[in-house]
């Protein structure tokens, strides 16, 4: 495959993570529809909407598809639970070996597909080799390309061969796509399923029962599966792409329940919690906004001007009114409920607008008298910030600090382009700052530090002017490595709290999900996993 279809296919999965599955370059023309009357549901059922069609249900691919209703009908070897736990799901349990490079896992004896058919080894090796056919396409997922040979040992016992160590392994193959298990009779005849799938078969709680293509999908509860039957019957998904017309539903009772992140805005969001009509959740973070600052620029490569400027805005109070206060101030570049990330020591920076100026003056970039804006060599500090058109946060959190730093004697300029443009140019290194937020769970904090490492991605480029730059990518590539956990404890504070203490990645706030529903839905929780359907446990009265 050339570079340039590689190049391709990394900036379309890039761009997948950033917008986290909002993305639509297509829908699939295929409809299931068993019953042709959706008027005689149960009222033991849940409904809410979703800006896209669930997709094709192809537990192997990406866009279209859509990450929760994957997980409704699919699953993994292992779970992500609260805190990073890794627990047995699939597998009951796996042994690794010494070296790092052997994973054996005991499948458990009890799971049936949806039709009926037996999970095993054989069907695991099945779905391995599929997604391996493929590898340029999963390689994002940092174990696949590092695959050499997969076994089925006996007939609920099978063995995943990796040519170096790689400890996220277990960690990765709780994410929920492309490694989750479809069964044969899902299996196009030449096994390829990067060409489509013949229908969704998987080991899941629920069903697909009903579907039409941009209108809704009816899935119903499992009544054979193999773990904790869901205490409502059916989970009717409408396609409601704006966001209004999904919060109106929702005020009419046509809604059960609205769920995830920038499906409505915060502001409808709040005024829908302030009437007292409705139950409200807010997640704990799921990821955190950056500001991520290009160290060859020159005006951002002394690190004491990086360090003015995160001291010369009021985080907090920006933080509190741009996102009516459901995000919250973040201190650190990872939330702190991530794995390795709790015991990360660095300076907490408070907004001090003179010590700001103090660090502006001893970087040579004096406010001439009479002027606005301050100048070194005869040159103005000037810099530019891109942000996503599209996102209203990012867009008012850039006008803030615009306003802020004018107070410094810096000329921000915003630029407000295209996701697409947005992905491209950071990746071009054609940027002075950018904001970014990392993929959550159960993806960091390794593939954070990976990309920071990755050539061509932009965090690399924009680290070039740390002084320990070469130490940092060391340590990133001995992390991924480590077999002892101590050692790898240790590599990620250094990592993280050296990535932060340089200044070119600043955090901003902690991202959440956010959840209301009507007064009858009851147990909701969100899971650990960012992907992860919510829909376990939930209960309507």
């Amino acid at each position: 495959m050339s570079n340039i279809i590689k190049k391709k296919r990394f900036l379309l999965i890039t761009i997948m993570f950033l917008i986290l599955s909002l993305a639509l370059f297509g829908c699939s023309s295929e409809s299931v529809d068993n019953s042709g009357d959706t008027s005689s549901e149960s009222n033991n059922s849940i409904t809410f909407a979703w800006p896209r069609d669930i997709g094709g249900m192809n537990p192997h691919l990406y866009n279209p598809n859509q990450l929760f209703a994957q997980s409704m009908v699919f699953e993994p070897l292992v779970s992500y639970q609260d805190g990073g736990e890794i627990k047995p799901h699939l597998a009951e349990s796996w042994e690794i070996s010494t070296d790092g490079k052997e994973y054996l896992f005991h499948l458990r004896q009890d799971v049936k597909f949806s039709d009926g058919t037996s999970f095993n080894a054989e069907v695991v090796k099945k779905n391995f080799d599929a997604i391996l056919k493929n590898v340029d396409l999963h390689s994002w997922l940092g174990f696949i390309p590092k695959v050499a040979q997969t076994e089925v040992i006996d007939e609920y016992t099978f063995k995943l061969i990796l040519n170096e160590p790689y400890y996220p392994t277990i960690q990765e193959l709780a994410v929920v796509r492309p490694v989750r298990f479809l069964g044969d009779a899902g299996f196009p005849e030449d096994g390829d399923t990067s060409k489509g799938i013949v229908k969704p078969v998987g080991t899941g709680p629920w069903v697909l029962d009903e579907y039409k293509v941009d209108e809704y999908a009816i899935f119903k509860r499992n009544e054979n599966y193999w773990g904790e039957i869901p205490n409502v019957e059916k989970i009717k998904v409408k396609v409601i792409p704006d966001a209004e017309t999904h919060v109106l539903a929702f005020e009419k009772g046509e809604l059960d329940l609205i769920y995830g992140e920038g499906v409505i805005s915060l502001d409808s969001f709040k005024q829908l919690e302030s009437t007292g009509s409705y139950e409200t959740s807010v997640s704990e973070p799921v990821a955190t906004r950056q500001l991520v600052m290009n160290t060859n620029t020159e005006q951002l490569s002394d690190i004491r001007v990086r360090q003015a400027l995160h001291y010369g805005f009021n985080k907090q109070a920006m933080v509190e009114g741009v996102t009516s206060g459901l995000e919250e101030q973040a201190d650190y570049i990872l939330p702190t409920n991530f794995p390795y990330t709790s015991d990360v020591d660095t300076t907490k920076v408070e907004y001090d607008v003179e010590k700001a100026k103090q660090l502006l003056d001893e970087a040579g970039w004096k406010l001439p008298e009479g002027k606005t804006i301050r100048e070194k060599d005869g040159k103005p500090l000037e810099i530019e910030l891109m942000f996503n058109s599209a996102e209203s946060i990012q867009k008012t959190m850039a006008e803030t600090l615009q306003s802020e730093w004018a107070g410094l004697g810096v000329k921000l300029n915003i630029v407000g382009v295209e996701l697409t443009t947005q992905v491209e140019r950071f990746k071009a290194n054609q940027f002075d700052m950018n904001f970014f937020s990392n993929y959550g769970a159960p993806y960091d904090p390794h593939t954070f530090v990976n990309i920071v490492a990755t050539e061509g991605f932009g965090f690399r480029e924009a680290i070039s002017a740390y002084p320990n730059k070469e130490e940092l990518l060391k340590q990133i590539a001995k992390v991924k490595q480590t077999t002892d956990e101590t050692e790898r404890q240790q590599l990620y504070t250094e990592i993280l709290g050296s990535l932060q203490e340089q200044g070119a990645i600043v955090p901003i706030s902690y991202i959440k999900k956010i959840a209301i529903y009507q007064k009858d839905v009851s147990n909701f929780t969100f899971p650990a996993n960012r992907d992860e359907h919510p829909f376990t446990g939930v209960s309507v009265e």
